[in-house]
């Protein structure tokens, strides 16, 4: 799928994201990466990591999604939001300059194919959606040697580009920044409205999907707007749908105190009120927000301590030994 369309004779308008860049010969777009060189899209970053490691799963994070798994997690440069509370910010608002060394799509699935137990390939660190043409091609490889692809995204992405990698990709966890657009104009540079069509779009494909909400001290942190949040959840991606409500610390160009433990505490006691599963995160542990609970019969199916994963309430096939309800994939 191509996603930049001629604008004039020289200038390009870059069609992946709500932005919409209408990029000048030699110029990039609000994201950094993509360029218009010779009247064309260039990936300037295409096949250029910024990190590569095996990491859990749970650290995308993905809970119900082949619980204690490990899979082979890259990431790139560059980002098409502008968030003053970026935890990633080091490589989300820097492109590398000169010449860096480049990994094939082949060569990345290559490895990742020959790691024992590895799960797959999550495309994370920074935003994805933007690394769009390398992802295809490295989602499409992966997926023809049965290896599965995740994508943890913000979700700022057209409904064509999302629905292709959809089609490619097994499980999204997608960053949600607030319930609010004042708070997307203000704070990162873009709108609420495209991330909240790409939840729907995720959860109607049947794909699975978990969702993110970084809580920051008085700004997206109030009861209401958890409860607006949590409602739209469970009425427009389903109850089953996980929360992960996680705990701010000082990055980028915010330096407001860490969020306290109990206001992550109070959230997740209002989101439980509409969703089967809510998760705490960058937390001491307190509270039990980590562990997963079967919403049928309460059983404790998954104790959580830091990475240490202890599933003893599941069968094979993901569902509650003691009531049978479906709770996980794999």
């Amino acid at each position: 799928m191509v996603v930049w369309e001629k604008h004039t004779e020289d200038t390009v308008r870059c069609i992946l994201c709500p932005h919409h860049c209408l990029i000048k010969p030699g110029k990039r777009g609000i994201c950094g990466v993509r360029e218009n060189t010779g009247g064309e899209i260039n990936l300037v970053t295409a096949g250029i990591l910024s990190g590569v490691a095996i990491d859990p799963i749970e650290k995308k994070p993905l809970y119900n999604f082949f619980p204690g798994s490990v899979i082979l997690s890259v990431g790139s440069y560059g980002c098409n939001l502008r968030c003053d509370f970026c935890q990633n910010y080091h490589i989300s608002q820097t492109v590398p300059t000169g010449k860096s060394r480049r990994i094939s799509p082949e060569e990345l699935v290559r490895q990742a194919y020959s790691i024992e137990g590895n799960l797959g390939i999550a495309y994370t660190y920074n935003e994805p959606a933007i690394w769009f043409e390398y992802v295809v091609e490295c989602a499409r490889l992966a997926s023809g040697k049965g290896l599965r692809n995740v994508l943890v995204t913000n979700g700022y992405i057209n409904p064509g580009p999302l629905n292709e990698l959809t089609g490619l990709t097994d499980a999204f966890n997608i960053d949600l920044k607030a319930f609010s657009d004042d708070f997307y104009r203000r704070f990162t540079g873009a709108t609420l409205k495209p991330v909240l069509e790409a939840i729907k779009t995720v959860a109607s494909s049947g794909r699975h999907l978990e969702i993110t909400t970084l809580i920051l001290p008085g700004l997206n942190d109030s009861p209401d707007e958890m409860r607006r949040e949590a409602g739209w959840i469970a009425e427009n991606a389903g109850r089953s749908v996980p929360l992960h409500l996680s705990r701010y610390f000082p990055a980028n160009r915010r330096n407001t105190p860490p969020t306290p433990e109990e206001t992550i505490l109070k959230l997740r006691e209002i989101a439980c009120e509409y969703l089967d599963y809510v998760y705490t995160g960058n937390m001491s542990g307190k509270g039990g927000g980590s562990d997963t609970i079967c919403p049928s019969c309460h059983l404790t199916v998954i104790v959580r301590s830091g990475y240490n994963i202890q599933v003893s309430g599941l069968t094979d096939e993901g569902k509650c030994i003691k009531c049978g309800h479906q709770i996980v994939a794999g």
